[in-house]
């Protein structure tokens, strides 16, 4: 589930008077009369009404058994016509899809319309876990291009880090860093999303904690938070590089008026009019979304030194043309040379540790789509295997070979195991393992 980061940063924290007849919080009601006069009726229907449930289609992974109606605005998007239990089906730990609120997936459009999407393209999401707008951008840019996907607050980067590598793209970088860290990068970045921590409005019917932690001074808050974020990433935007700004919220405060101040305060161009989802009008939760191209001219950082140690090592389990760079024991495949000035948690394809000169696999080069699944055997395992598996418990060996293998489901990779002859290593990372009872699944 989209989670909106002000929930989980608590960056907004208040107490406000709820409203007994709707739920709603008094001041948001009125608020929200003011501002959809004849529709406010419909929408406090919306949202007493269940949210659908959607996912987004990783198409470079066999295909899940997951069926749905298109989501209009975006080409990967399906809507279920109910909400299983995600957490026990094997492909979504292989990554074959990702659950993501259908509005946000409208960033697809918003991309396509305002860049250039052929060319070679150095892109930052600015406040990105747990991952749904940055695994989206992976499957819009090209394999040529850079994603440098951010989250300040370390351990939801530590969840950022595991959803870009269950998507299986080499070509991103994922760091643990505040907004302020990327002024260093003056000139940097060709597309910055922005999806700023918000009062959260737009999720009330998903995450009632939103309701019960929101204030009219919340909302400023944000609002005043927002704009420092925006202030501190636009150096980083090169001269004609395209910056998106959304959040899941219906506040003017943190939208509209935002995005006029933007405009106010820098030399742009307003690419895309303000598109503002509501639940009433749209299949879908509150999302508001806007992008703007930049004017002034800006010179270009350039990077010095290099924490890119190169490495003669290379096993061959990769398909295509890729570097191997060594960070202490582990061997890591990546296409790019800058060397960033930014606290990096992840990046390329972790392909193996080093231990007494031998190479251990590492569980990111299983869920790789650049593996060489020859490189490997393959054990093929079904619903109640793959459950241990993903579980951490014991699989019973089907044969008596030894050596490193893949567990495979349905055509997608799980991750690998150690084969011993009489036993098995799971070597499924721990702090991944399902954690739910997967008995009489």
């Amino acid at each position: 589930m989209h989670l909106c980061a002000a929930f989980t940063l608590r960056f907004c924290v208040g107490n406000s008077k709820i409203e007994k007849d709707t739920g709603l919080p008094e001041a948001f009601e009125r608020r929200m009369k003011e501002q959809l006069g004849a529709e406010f009726e419909s929408f406090k229907e919306a949202l007493s009404m269940p949210p659908p449930v959607s996912v987004r289609v990783n198409t470079l992974k066999a295909p899940s058994m997951l069926k749905g109606d298109p989501v209009p605005w975006c080409s990967t998007g399906l809507y279920l016509e109910e909400r299983p239990v995600f957490t026990l089906d094997p492909h979504l730990h292989a990554g074959a899809y990702y659950v993501q609120e259908p509005s946000s997936m409208y960033l697809e459009q918003v991309v396509k319309r305002s860049i250039d999407l052929t060319q070679p393209l150095k892109v930052l999401d600015l406040c990105a876990a747990p991952g749904g707008k940055s695994t989206h951008l992976l499957q819009l840019i090209n394999d040529q291009s850079l994603l440098v996907s951010n989250e300040v607050i370390r351990p939801r980067a530590s969840i950022l880090s595991e959803n870009i590598q269950k998507w299986g793209k080499a070509n991103a970088v994922v760091t643990n860093n505040d907004p302020r860290d990327f002024g260093n990068l003056r000139g940097f970045f060709d597309l910055i999303v922005v999806d700023a921590p918000c009062s959260g409005e737009g999720l009330f019917r998903k995450d009632k904690d939103a309701m019960e932690e929101w204030s009219v001074e919340n909302v400023n808050l944000c609002s005043v938070r927002q704009r420092r974020v925006l202030s501190d990433v636009w150096p980083a935007l090169k001269e004609n590089g395209v910056l998106i700004y959304c959040t899941c919220t219906y506040a003017e405060a943190e939208n509209e008026l935002n995005a006029k101040w933007l405009s106010e305060e820098y030399d742009l161009e307003i690419l895309e009019a303000p598109r503002k989802f509501m639940p009433h009008r749209d299949k879908g939760e509150g999302f508001f979304i806007t992008s703007v191209r930049k004017r002034s001219k800006e010179n270009t950082v350039r990077l010095k030194g290099n924490d890119l140690k190169l490495s003669r090592l290379n096993p061959g389990w990769l398909n295509g043309e890729f570097k191997y760079y060594e960070f202490g024991d582990l061997l890591v495949a990546f296409n790019s040379e800058e060397a960033l000035p930014l606290n990096i948690i992840s990046r390329g394809v972790a392909v193996a540790s080093i231990k007494k000169n031998k190479l251990i696999p590492e569980h990111a080069l299983a869920l790789s789509i650049d593996l060489n699944n020859e490189s490997f055997p393959v054990v093929d395992v079904d619903k109640e295997e793959a459950l241990k598996y993903l579980s951490k418990q014991t699989i019973e060996p089907k044969d008596s070979e030894k050596g490193f293998a893949l567990i495979r489901y349905q055509n997608n990779n799980l991750g690998f195991v150690n084969r011993l002859g009489n036993r098995i290593n799971n070597l499924y990372p721990a702090n991944w393992r399902i954690r739910m009872d997967i008995r009489g699944t």
